[in-house]
Order: structure tokens, then sequence, then C-alpha cells
């Protein structure tokens, strides 16, 4: 009882799990989508972590164990990095918002404007795109899990994977929706290029749910037959 009391005040970064929520579903600027697709891949990240550690310790995984902890490793660091990245993604909005709101009726507070706009659309691509690169360093290892860790929680590795998925689908759409207004093209190009590489690690993910499914819907359809 005492443990489902703790676990009723787990906070996402300062706030209650339900005030994040609340906060997310109202009209403000932020939280915002930055910030969803980081709170999705630090719940993926958990979620291996709970795979891991019913791994752990099991004569059938042997073999796997020491990379296992290694990853493991890993997954603790990025469950962290993620979930601080859903407050930078809100921080690196409010410049971005004040630009926006600069004098545009001389042609000097206009150079000012672009120039200052440039800079804030680059910075605030700048999160997501992190987050992007964090999520892709990680996708080997969940299809890695999916092949040889628990099955008795394979489900779980594959909604790990499908929300590691929605957080890279989500940063990349919050990387371009920043770049896409940029002018300076070499940045542009540089930054958009960068995410194109970081996004062929969706490959991993998607095989990761593909090997859960072909397990879980192979247990189905032998009950069937039986």
């Amino acid at each position: 009882m005492q443990r489902e009391e703790q676990n009723r005040e787990k906070t996402v970064g300062e706030e209650r799990i339900s005030s994040y929520l609340e906060a997310l579903s109202s009209h403000a600027p932020v939280p915002s989508g930055g910030g969803a697709s980081a709170l999705s891949a630090s719940l993926a990240f958990s979620l291996l972590l709970m795979v891991g550690n019913l791994t752990l310790g099991k004569a059938r995984y042997a073999s796997y164990e020491e990379r296992l902890k290694k990853r493991m490793k890993e997954w603790e660091e990025a469950r962290e990095k993620s979930l601080s990245f859903a407050k930078e993604d809100e921080k690196a909005f409010i410049p971005l918002a004040k630009a926006y709101r600069m004098k545009k009726e001389t042609e000097e507070e206009k150079r000012i404007y672009r120039e200052e706009m440039e800079k804030c659309l680059y910075l605030a691509s700048e999160v997501p795109f992190r987050l992007l690169l964090l999520c892709a360093e990680e996708a080997e290892s969940v299809l890695e899990l999916a092949r040889e860790g628990s099955r008795l929680a394979l489900s779980d590795v594959g909604i790990a994977a499908s929300l590691l998925l929605a957080a890279i689908r989500g940063a990349e759409l919050n990387v371009r929706v920043n770049t896409d207004l940029m002018k300076e093209e070499s940045k542009k190009k540089e930054r958009e290029e960068e995410v194109e590489v970081a996004m062929r690690a969706c490959h991993f993910l998607e095989e990761a749910v593909e090997v859960v499914e072909e397990v879980i819907l192979g247990r189905v359809e032998r009950k069937r037959n039986c």
C-alpha cells in the first residue's frame, strides 16, 4: 500500500504526471509535442529496464547477461536524458516566442528580426535533434532485447519499441517544423541531412516490433490449433 502511495507521487520533471497531462491539454504553448516525444522516450527506456531486470539472473539468458548489464546502464542514462529534454524543449521555445513578437516596421528592425529568428529556429531544433539521436543510438539494442530477453515480457519490448518510434518520429517533426522556416540554406541542409541519417535507425525498432508480433501471434495460433 505504501509503495502504491509513493508511485502516485512520481513526477515528470517537477510535476505530477496528472498535472503534466493537464498542462499538455491546455492552450498554453508549452508543454507540447516536443515534451510529449521526450516523455514517450523516457517511458520506453523505463520499459526496457523493466524487461532487463526480469531477464537478469535467469539461467536461460546467461549468455546475454553481461551485454544486457551494459545496455541497462545506457538505458538508465537515456531515460534521464530524455526526461530532461522535456524541460529543455520548453525552455528552447521561450526565445523563439519572443522573436516572433519583435518589431518589424523599419528595414533595420526587419533585418534584426530575421537574424534573431534564424538563430532561435536553429536552437529550437536542437533539443528534438538530440532526442532523435539519443533514441537512434539505442534502437539496435531494442531489437537485441526482443531477440534475447525474457520471453515473459516480450510484449513490453514491443511496446517500448513502439514508444521509441513515436519519440523518434515526433522529434523528426519538431526538427523539421523549425528548419523548414530557416533561410540559411547551409545550416538547414546540414541539419536535415543529419536527421535523415538518424532516421535510418527506425528499421531496428520496426524489426523489433515484428519479432514480438511473430512470437505472440505464433503463440495465439498454436493455442487455436490445440
